[in-house]
C-alpha cells in the first residue's frame, strides 16, 4: 500500500526543474504525479515516478540530492467533497498529516490523493477500516 516517492532539493533558479525532468526522460521514467514546494532560495520536488530505484540513482549521479519516502495514494470520486470525507475519516484519531497532494485519474473520473502521514501504518489501518480505498504502486502506475 505504500508508494515510494522521490524527493529533489533543487536550487530556486530558472531551469533548474527542466535538469532532473529531462534526465528522466532520456531513461524513459515516466511522472505520474509531481509537487513543486518552494521557498525563496530552495525548492522541493516531489515525484511518483515509474522506477523510482533507477530514477534515485540517475539522479543522484548527476549530483542531485534525492530523498525516497513512502506516502499512502488514496482513490476518490472526483467530485466535490471527495476530500473532505478522507478527511473526516481521519478526524479525532490523532493521525497527523505531513503534507499531500492531489491529481485526476483520467481513466476512470477518480482523483488520487498522496498523503505523507508521520504514522502511515496507523494511516493505513483507519482508512481501511473507512472503507476507503488504497493504492499500490502497480495500480497508480498502469497505464
Amino acid at each position: 500500500m505504500k508508494i515510494h516517492q522521490i524527493s529533489l532539493f533543487a536550487e530556486n533558479k530558472p531551469g533548474h526543474i527542466a535538469a532532473p525532468v529531462r534526465l528522466l526522460e532520456k531513461e524513459g521514467i515516466d511522472i505520474r504525479a509531481l509537487y513543486l514546494a518552494d521557498t525563496e532560495q530552495y525548492g522541493i520536488v516531489r515525484m511518483i515516478v515509474s522506477d523510482w530505484r533507477k530514477a534515485a540513482c540517475i539522479l543522484e549521479a548527476q549530483g542531485f540530492v534525492v530523498k525516497v519516502t513512502e506516502v499512502l495514494a488514496v482513490e476518490v470520486l472526483d467530485h466535490p467533497g471527495g476530500l473532505a470525507d478522507v478527511l473526516e475519516a481521519l478526524d479525532q484519531t490523532g493521525i497527523n498529516i505531513e503534507y499531500m497532494y492531489a491529481f485526476p485519474d483520467v481513466r476512470e473520473g477518480k482523483a488520487i490523493l498522496i498523503f505523507r502521514f508521520a504514522d502511515p501504518d496507523v494511516a493505513i489501518m483507519q482508512l481501511q477500516l473507512a472503507g476507503i480505498n488504497l493504492l499500490a504502486s502497480d495500480e497508480l502506475l498502469k497505464d
